[in-house]
């Protein structure tokens, strides 16, 4: 199993195509009167970078120092994009405005969690010959700056045959390597790149040849054909849920890491990032793709544009994952909290685990993004419950806890009550059972909103111990 080495922070620059991914949340009860489609009554909205603004977002949740060059237009959506891009700390020096240029803008309606309808806003010319010599004399004076060049090509006019060629060969001069996630069927303006990281049906495109990724020949034939016709330094063809597959003298597949697939939105991006940020680091392109895929398995299981951290990506490796000391919850979620995450937080002892409790945090879960759950220590345990409690020791609680899919992180506490775990992870929601009053929840001052949840009838630990010993 790979394990990441973080020897430095990168210094990477982005060039591409930005674009706003902008989502209307909502829920579906009733098909509309007028047509035989939904009605979805939209209770939330939001916009985030897309496109190459998703790569950039994804190396800067990993931890690189980043900068982009793109084109923009002088629109509305143009200046909603300077400012997104400014929320995350990236200088916008970098973009050239173009009179007559309307910039990307993709509107997804998302009900239930899922995507019902998309429609776009945008100009897909290339840009001006003018603009082009900016973009090279930008990337000409900024290049020694970088560890490594990422191209975003989305195919919104910005990489001209023109732009690539010249950013590529001004790249290698300066002994800079540089990724491509490449669009449209002609791949000769990318020749010389590091690398490509083409699907399969873009590879298959663009080549103009059908590859079987079941049959090994020839799959291993398209990448070395690639490799060659593009004069690349390795090939990659990414297989979706099967992995990514290398040349690179020899050929190898490296299999996924998603668990569950809610969202492939900006998986693309993610593989790019992470090749990026891994490469700028070591050369290693085997350690590189398991990183890649390790981050896009994570961004895989989340909605929308969504980006993986180191965090993350370290919890994946390190077994157990989720059980967590009160300084690593600390600092989790404070990158929770910069990420935008609803964090919502419960505790109890979880002794003799049964189905009133997993029905209880599945539904905490649903107040919010993350959970995490305070658990009783086994010396705490007994000076609430007495010295016969609890049955099961508080690691076997916390393994079984942490177990749970509705969970993602579990800590330990000493402390007859949770308070000081709870000012550690300042919930947003704090939740708890239905027995207690609003106002006599410990931490209810702390928590930006307190909930109770019904508990199930006739499920306790209590009755089940009654029942062991009436036996």
């Amino acid at each position: 199993m790979l394990k990441f080495i973080n020897t430095k922070t990168p210094s990477i620059l982005v060039v591409g195509d930005l674009m706003i991914d902008y989502y209307l949340w909502g829920s579906t009860k009733r098909i509309s009167p007028e047509a035989p489609v939904q009605i979805v009554n939209i209770n939330k909205e939001t916009s985030v970078l897309g496109g190459a603004g998703n790569v950039v977002k994804n190396l800067k949740s990993l931890g690189a120092d980043v900068d982009i060059i793109s084109v923009t237009g002088n629109c509305e959506i143009s200046n909603e994009l300077r400012q997104l891009i400014t929320e995350i700390n990236v200088k916008t020096d970098f973009l050239i405005s173009e009179d007559n240029r309307i910039s990307s803008k993709k509107t997804r309606i998302i009900s239930s969690n899922q995507q019902v309808i998309r429609y776009d806003k945008e100009t897909i010319s290339p840009i001006a010959k003018s603009t082009e010599n900016k973009v090279i004399d930008f990337f000409t004076n900024q290049i020694r700056n970088y560890d490594i060049v990422l191209f975003s090509d989305y195919g919104k006019g910005l990489l001209t045959e023109n732009v690539s060629k010249n950013l590529i060969s001004i790249a290698k001069e300066n002994s800079v390597k540089v990724l491509v996630d490449p669009k449209g069927k002609d791949y000769s303006k990318y020749e010389g790149a590091y690398l490509l990281t083409p699907n399969l049906k873009e590879a298959s495109e663009a080549l103009g040849i059908s590859i079987n990724p079941d049959k090994k020949d020839s799959l291993e034939g398209a990448l070395s054909l690639m490799q060659s016709q593009f004069k690349l330094s390795k090939s990659i063809i990414t297989l979706s849920e099967s992995g990514i597959a290398l040349f690179d003298q020899t050929f190898k597949i490296f299999p996924t890491h998603a668990k569950e697939v809610f969202d492939v939105t900006g998986a693309g991006d993610t593989v790019l990032a992470a090749l990026g940020f891994y490469l700028a680091n070591d050369d290693s392109i085997e350690k590189a793709i398991e990183f890649a895929n390790i981050a896009a398995g994570i961004v895989v299981g989340k909605i929308g544009a969504a980006c993986a951290t180191m965090i993350e990506v370290e919890d994946y490796l390190a077994k157990p994952s989720k059980i967590k000391t009160f300084e690593e919850i600390s600092a989790i979620c404070e990158e929770l909290r910069i990420l935008n995450k609803k964090i919502v937080f419960t505790n109890g002892c979880f002794d003799l685990l049964h189905s009133g409790h997993t029905k209880y945090l599945s539904e905490a879960k649903q107040n919010g993004d993350i959970l995490i759950v305070g658990i009783n220590s086994d010396e705490s345990v007994r000076k609430l419950k007495g010295n016969d409690r609890p049955i099961v020791s508080e690691d076997d609680r916390s393994e079984i806890i942490a177990s749970l899919a509705a969970v993602d992180y579990v800590v330990i506490f000493d402390e007859s009550t949770p308070i000081n775990l709870i000012k550690k992870v300042m919930p947003d929601v704090l939740i708890k059972g239905s027995d207690y009053k609003l106002d006599e929840i410990i931490g209810s001052e702390i928590a930006k909103e307190t909930k109770t949840i019904e508990f199930v009838a006739g499920k306790s630990t209590s009755k089940i111990i009654e029942k062991i010993k009436s036996l």
